[in-house]
């Protein structure tokens, strides 16, 4: 039995040779990483690739765990690794945010940015916006975008998954966003307008982009 044990009774069983075992990790964090390498890489595909090799490998490596960090980041470590090697098939999926906003319908709600037919479109609109932005930044600076603004996790964690500094976490992050911002401008710029929408998409991504300062 596995269910009910935590992280360090797991790791040992799995050192004896208990596989089950490992099997509990990999359910207790997948769905917490999926998201983040969702955004480093644009493809869901590739994101559940990389999650797949990232467990295997930590599986494969697990002797040299010594448990200075939480599995969690050992692991969200190796993943954030190989999403930036860029050792992935090169293709591009269908945005797979296009239809979060449909669950908007199913809640009727006196908010008007909710009850407005284009709400959903608009939220498909920002999030593919965002990933596109993403995508361009340079792997480096991407990741501590995705790591903080996307998955808000601390400066410490940031600093330990991608092994530097926590000033560097600080420095590449605000370079980060200032190129964000630009091209965030920059695409929103090019879609067709309607009134100030343009201006509202900026502000709410902003927005978004400032949520997490801690």
């Amino acid at each position: 039995m596995t269910s009910g044990r935590d992280e360090r009774t797991l790791i040992e069983a799995c050192r004896a040779g208990e596989k089950e075992a490992f099997g509990t990790l990999v359910q207790m964090y997948q769905d917490r990483l999926f998201p983040p390498l969702l955004r480093l890489t644009g493809c869901a595909d590739d994101a559940a690739d990389i999650l797949q090799d990232a467990f295997l490998k930590a599986f494969q490596k697990l002797g040299d765990f010594q448990g200075e960090s939480s599995f969690y980041t050992w692991v969200y470590r190796i993943a954030v690794n190989l999403a930036l090697s860029g050792k992935r098939r090169n293709r591009r999926a269908p945005s797979p945010f296009s239809t979060r906003g449909e669950s908007n319908f199913l809640d009727p709600s006196d908010d008007p940015d909710r009850t407005d037919p284009a709400a959903p479109l608009e939220l498909a609109e920002r999030e593919t916006i965002v990933q596109d932005a993403l995508l361009e930044l340079a792997p480096e600076f991407r990741a501590v975008v995705v790591l903080k603004d996307v998955d808000g996790l601390r400066y410490e964690q940031i600093a330990a998954i991608l092994n530097i500094p926590i000033g560097t976490v600080r420095s590449r992050l605000h370079r980060a966003r200032e190129e964000l911002r630009k091209r965030l401008t920059s695409l929103i710029g090019d879609q067709p307008g309607r009134n100030d929408r343009p201006r509202r998409r900026v502000a709410a991504i902003e927005g978004d982009l400032n949520k997490n300062t801690k």
